[in-house]
């Protein structure tokens, strides 16, 4: 069981998609470049079975934000966005109204 000490370690952040690539070396995985209000920091995610780059960019998500850094397939992801998925497809979590760039998620 997590204890709500456990849940205090996790940094979780509103940020917005400011670009988006194709990741050269895998045909399911975006490269990102997310700005969380204080940097813009690039995140890799395996959306792109979900999303064009139309549909994600200016899009704010939920970032977490204190991830240890990660090659993934030869590009360096330093986060990773929310998102559930069910039989139906993947869903990226979202805001129900306007909140500021960084806003942290408690």
């Amino acid at each position: 069981m997590a204890t709500i000490e456990d849940f205090k370690k996790i940094e979780l952040v509103v940020a917005q998609i400011k670009e988006v690539k194709e990741h050269p070396n895998a045909d399911r995985l975006y490269v990102l470049q997310v700005d969380t209000g204080k940097e813009v920091r690039q995140i890799v995610a395996g959306i792109r079975k979900a999303y064009t780059p139309e549909q994600l960019i200016n899009r704010k998500i939920i970032l977490l934000a204190n991830m240890e850094p990660a090659v993934i397939r030869g590009e360096t992801s330093n986060g990773m966005l929310l998102a559930a998925s069910d039989e139906n497809g993947m869903c990226l979590l979202g805001l129900d109204r306007e909140i500021a760039l960084g806003s942290i998620v408690k």
